[in-house]
Formats: C-alpha cells, structure tokens, sequence
C-alpha cells in the first residue's frame, strides 16, 4: 500500500472515511459491553438477571434515558444502563460524523453541489436526532 502522504487525495479520503467508521464503531461496541458487564455485575449482586427482556425499570428513572444529556450524565455516574444506551447513541452518531466528514471532503474538492446537498442531509440527520424531542 502507497504512503499516506504519496496517496491521490481520494483514496485518501477515503482511507480516512473507512478508519472513521471503524474507530466509531469499535468503540460504540467497547463501551456498550463494559455497560453490559457493568449492568450485569451490579444486577447480579442484586439478584439473577431476567436476560429474557432488557428494562430500566429499577435502574434508571425514564427522563434520564430518553434524552442525550440525560444518558450522557447517567453513563459517566458509572452505570451500566447508562454506559449501554451511550454505545448505542455513539452508534447512531457514527454515520453522522461519516456525512459531516463528507460535508468537509466535498468542501476540500471544492464540489459546491456535493456540499449543499450533503449539508441539507446533516441537517435533516441532525433534526431527526435533536428536533425530535431526543436531545
């Protein structure tokens, strides 16, 4: 494989893309099983977990897991729950971070359309996200 800097600027954009997916999505996965083991060492001191279905009940009032801030707070108070929903929303915003370093290659090759057009599909990603109530 050619040296990064001997590479054409596409490729390595586009190096840079695959190893922003992988780095997202490698760490959505590390933090949602260290929530996993978390949640499920403390469960089990408590009593046997029911791994049939998965609930917050008794382990996370519902304000604090239906909005971004909320499960940013609970996951850093060290819960498991919390660190669980944290790698599910560092999941979801793994494609995002993809359009909005899109937004910045389309910028670089200086593609005016690429950029309009790839800004308006952050902007509905990001009212979907935020907009929605899930903030």
């Amino acid at each position: 494989m050619a040296e990064p800097d001997k590479m054409p600027d596409d490729a390595r954009m586009d190096q840079m893309l695959g190893n922003l997916l992988r780095a997202g999505v490698l760490l959505a996965a590390a933090v949602t099983a260290v929530g996993g083991a978390i949640y499920l060492v403390k469960r089990w001191e408590d009593r046997a977990p029911d791994l049939h279905q998965f609930t917050y009940k008794d382990v996370a009032p519902a304000a604090e897991v239906s909005r971004v801030t909320g499960i940013a707070a609970y996951a850093l108070s060290g819960h498991g729950a919390g660190l669980i929903q944290l790698g599910v929303l560092l999941l979801i915003a793994t494609p995002v971070a993809r359009v909005a370093f899109s937004v910045y290659a389309f910028a670089r090759q200086r593609d005016v359309l690429y950029v309009v057009v790839t800004v308006i599909v952050l902007v509905l990603l990001l009212f979907s996200l935020f907009g929605s109530g899930f903030s």
